[in-house]
């Protein structure tokens, strides 16, 4: 079976290549960085083919799936994304455009163009990673924030078209608290809350998915803090997630 996983030079992407290598996938690699995609290359052997393409590019996805749509993925995981802090008004605009056409525009499309095939064979595996953020609204990362609540929303709304049609593709979405990644050096922040450790959430993941979950939520702390915010006024949220964003610039 091949596995198409985005964003794979480090952190998530990366544990996650690294444990299904293990379990015996055939890999293709996609990040921009290349050095970091050798890297894991030459970790991994031989079952390792590495693309390095800027997937924040429409053109560019629609490149990459044309390149692979003949060999038969089994599985995506769309993971590539990054994210921006700052008060809305002062964040750069190119910055969290390049953000949106990532964790958006990118999860969109290779989702939609991947789905088509794997309805055809009735079988597959899409994983979109998301973010606990996905459920509240962020002060201080808004748009971040936006981009993971899309993702979340939208693979949602998929899983039930599939259920409905009583197809065996699966479709499901990761939505993890802080994890120890390269994404705060990105964001330019530091995490306010203990992170997990990577290759316990990749592999987490890899289990839940394949159990066919649709929403996957590592952790029982981020589970209970998930759950407490069906329980809390809006307003009360975005005070304390606020307060919590803040700290990440004070550490």
């Amino acid at each position: 079976m091949k596995v198409l996983i985005t964003g794979a030079s480090s952190g998530i992407g990366a544990d996650m290549a690294r444990i299904l290598s293990k379990k015996g996938f055939d890999l293709i690699l996609v990040a921009r960085d290349k050095k970091g995609l050798e890297t894991i290359k030459k970790e991994l052997g031989g079952n390792v083919k590495i693309i390095p393409i800027d997937i924040s590019s429409t053109f560019n996805c629609m490149k990459l799936y044309n390149k692979l749509k003949k060999e038969k993925i089994d599985i995506l995981i769309n993971n590539a994304g990054f994210g921006v802090f700052g008060n809305f008004y002062e964040t750069n605009l190119d910055r969290e455009l390049d953000m949106i056409d990532l964790n958006i525009k990118a999860v969109h499309t290779l989702t939609k163009v991947f789905l088509k095939d794997f309805k055809e064979r009735n079988s597959g595996y899409i994983l979109n990673v998301a973010s606990s953020a996905a459920f509240l609204s962020g002060p201080l990362m808004g748009a971040y924030y936006a981009t993971k609540g899309y993702v979340l929303k939208l693979t949602e709304a998929i899983h039930e078209e599939l259920r409905r049609q009583n197809s065996a593709v699966y479709v499901g979405v990761l939505c993890p608290g802080p994890v120890n990644t390269n994404f705060n050096k990105v964001a330019g922040v530091k995490f306010s809350v203990k992170a997990m450790d990577s290759e316990i959430v990749s592999e987490y993941a890899i289990n839940q998915m394949f159990k066919r979950k649709l929403v996957i939520i590592p952790g029982i702390f981020i589970k209970i803090s998930v759950f407490i915010t069906r329980l809390l006024p809006r307003k009360l949220l975005l005070r304390i997630n606020y307060k919590l964003q803040k700290k990440k610039a004070d550490k």
